[in-house]
């Protein structure tokens, strides 16, 4: 089983990239769905116990918020697949814009500060990168 961690500040693209990948085969986890931590730890059991593809689509931009997803992934043993959306502030600002949900632009730039790339030591399997070039999801091998 396999378990794909999303890091990428708002409005980088992690949930459409989800929708247009992963929507038919694996469980979505997802705190703008959820609400609260209480909901997504059930899910993320429930995830666990039915041997589940899961994605944990949040923003997940530094070491200490991936970690407990990593830890709970190796425990259970799954492959831990991390995805890094490059995304300047400029281009999540404008795709904010557009969006029905939009967020507040303070938030981008705060979540986009706090922002520390994965890396191999964390305890992911594969790490990619992912960039939107031309309203296209390009993903090449992660370079550290």
């Amino acid at each position: 089983m396999e378990m794909i961690i999303f890091t990428g500040i708002p409005a980088s693209g992690k949930s459409s990239f989800y929708k247009e990948l992963f929507f038919n085969s694996h469980l979505r986890i997802s705190m703008d769905l959820l609400n609260t931590r209480n909901k997504e730890n059930r899910l993320l059991q429930y995830g666990f116990e039915t041997q589940s593809k899961m994605v944990i689509d949040n923003t997940n931009v530094t070491r200490e918020s991936r970690k407990k997803y990593i830890e709970s992934a190796k425990r259970n043993k799954y492959e831990i697949i991390g995805y890094f959306f490059e995304s300047s502030v400029p281009d999540c600002l404008e795709r904010n814009r557009n969006r029905k949900d939009a967020i507040n632009e303070i938030g981008i730039k705060a979540k986009y500060k706090d922002l520390e790339k994965p890396g191999f030591e964390e305890g992911f399997d594969k790490l990619f990168n992912v960039k939107i070039v031309n309203n296209t999801f390009e993903i090449s091998p992660y370079e550290i």
